[in-house]
């Protein structure tokens, strides 16, 4: 049989929820037999959800997730299976199971563990060591996880395989894609095989996974690919002769093949013929760039509530574009009759903030509330009188503003549920422009990896999909309204400087000399780089919050808070 249909089960997975993973992967599994499909693939580690970190080192959940492969080889016998799940033998495996006619045929091991940026599986699993081949009549397929084909070093028996399976939980980052797509369609290309790529969807935690499963052929050409940022079922058929009659033509290919035997790991799947028309291709549109990164906040936001027990959210409303953008997210998130907006005005705030923050609540269709602080920071000043006695006022004073409307927020969070949300920027969170205790306090920090600018761009990007940010708001000087005609520029470079000099040093590890060498002022460069480092202790207390860039503050940058260098 060269027709051969294949399904890419495109899950969200909850970490921990085994049982639920398994239903899901079972009702996929059905689904896909109905409409024909002879296999199914299921993203990396599908059965625990990833990543499952320490729930690695207790053995109960080590146990359930053996039993629950076992359930799901029992479930599904009229259909092959590939499905992540973890391996245990002398050690700990992020493996796959073949599945066929109700049993485990094959398990493969992942061979290359990444051990970089938020990945640190070599904490947990111990390499496999061995190649699996699946034999499907005159054609042979291959199995991958992840990092195995990313791996700049491929094993030269793939040049063996008509097709290959591979299954991942490959976490979003904006541009990602683009190169996902490029090192998908070079390997197809240069193996003259059919890639089948199936990714995780859904957020755990700081981690969103954009899905976007594909199908590259044997030309390097995309012939199928599923939506991006939610659960689909993609299902392609492959003519397995096509990879022949490439690989044919190709003498480095061929030359190749020719010194591959077969193996030990070599297994046969029982295909049944089924009477088929040939699918239509099935390729979803691409999103752009400020799409995704949009589409990655909302859905990390509605996975982090929901996978948390959270259905409903508050934060507050400054009429500032931070806030406006994370009420935009969360109303698009969890709907807008489930998210509160607070305003809490000082003495400071302009009328035009209070009206700012009045309009894009209408614009969304949010409830708000109102409590004055005024009282509140009265009641602090005559407290802490006696003790500030010949002290004159200053950033204190600043401080527990925001410390005032945090104690506030938590209150309505502790009282009624909701889901308090941090409203920072990775910029003010770079140079500790944020108060501790105060405006990043809450349980989750929307965009805690967005710099400013990329905040105005989201802010545009999402009034294209409906009027929500008011124009004043993303016109006005930006402002902490915390004292008289404050300004963010009184203290910070503008914000298009800034942010090129944060993405320099933080996201590239660039020193200082080599930042002044692309043309900016040695001065505002130290200052920004002396904040950074000064303020590590805050980071280091922040909320979670979605990572969209290659460099995002927690699990991707890990610096010492005490630290005596400076690279100056």
């Amino acid at each position: 049989m060269s027709l051969f249909r294949v399904a890419l089960g495109q899950i969200n997975s909850s970490v921990g929820d085994i049982a639920a993973n398994t239903d899901k992967i079972v009702q996929t599994t059905r689904k896909a037999s109905n409409l024909g499909a002879d296999l199914i693939a299921f993203p990396e580690l599908a059965v625990v959800g990833y990543p499952p970190r320490d729930l690695l080192f207790k053995s109960d959940f080590i146990t359930k997730n053996l039993e629950a492969i076992r359930a799901i080889a029992r479930e599904t016998k009229t259909i092959a299976s590939i499905v992540g799940f973890v391996d245990r033998g002398a050690d700990l495996f992020n493996a796959a199971a073949t599945i066929d006619e109700g049993e485990i045929k094959a398990i493969y091991r992942k061979r290359n563990l990444p051990n970089y940026g938020v990945f640190d599986e070599e904490r947990y699993f111990a390499a496999g060591a061995e190649r699996l081949t699946i034999v499907v009549g005159d054609y042979k397929l291959g199995v991958l996880i992840c990092e195995d084909l990313w791996s700049g070093a491929l094993d030269s028996n793939l040049s063996a395989l008509d097709a290959i399976i591979v299954i991942n939980a490959s976490p979003f980052s904006a541009g990602k894609s683009a190169v996902r797509r490029d090192l998908l369609a070079a390997r197809a290309r240069d193996l003259r095989s059919f890639i089948v790529y199936v990714n995780l969807t859904g957020a755990q935690d700081e981690l969103v996974f954009d899905g976007a499963s594909a199908i590259y052929d044997p030309r390097g050409e995309r012939i199928a690919l599923a939506k991006s940022f939610e659960e689909d079922l993609l299902v392609c058929d492959l003519d397995l002769e096509d990879s022949f009659r490439v690989r044919i033509k190709d003498g480095r290919v061929r030359a190749a093949r020719r010194g591959v035997a077969s193996e030990a790991g070599e297994i046969a799947l029982n295909i049944r013929d089924r009477d088929k028309q040939v699918l239509p291709r099935k390729e979803e549109r691409s999103p752009s760039e400020i799409e995704s990164v949009y589409a990655a906040l909302t859905l990390a936001l509605k996975d982090y509530a929901r996978k948390n027990g959270f259905t409903k959210a508050l934060l507050g409303l400054s009429g500032g574009a931070d806030s406006a953008l994370c009420a935009a997210i969360a109303a698009d998130a969890l709907g807008a009759r489930n998210v509160l907006g607070v305003l809490m005005p000082s003495p400071f705030s302009s009328q035009g903030s209070i009206d700012d923050a009045l309009a894009l609540a209408r614009n969304l269709g949010i409830e708000t509330r109102t409590i004055a602080i005024k009282p509140l920071m009265d009641a602090y000043d005559a407290a802490l009188a006696p003790c500030f006695e010949g002290a004159a006022r200053d950033l204190t004073e600043e401080n527990l503003q925001a410390r005032i409307r945090a104690a506030l927020l938590m209150a309505l969070s502790n009282k009624f549920g909701y889901l308090a949300l941090s409203t920072g920027n990775k910029s003010e969170l770079a140079v500790g422009y944020a108060t501790l205790y105060g405006d990043m306090a809450g349980g989750f920090a929307p965009i805690k990896d967005a710099l400013k600018t990329t905040v105005y761009a989201l802010a545009r990007y999402r009034n294209t999909l409906g009027a929500a940010l008011p124009e004043s708001t993303l016109t006005k000087p930006p402002s902490a309204e915390l004292r008289e005609n404050q300004k963010d520029t009184d203290e910070l470079p503008e914000y298009e400087v800034l942010d090129q000099i944060i993405r320099l040093f933080v996201e590239e590890d660039y020193s200082l000399k080599e930042i002044d060498l692309k043309g900016f002022d040695p001065q505002v460069v130290r200052k920004v780089a002396r904040l950074i480092k000064r303020n590590e202790y805050k980071r280091s207390q922040a909320p979670i919050g979605a990572k969209i860039s290659d460099r995002a503050f927690g699990g991707d940058r890990r610096m010492p808070v005490a630290n005596g260098f400076f690279d100056d």
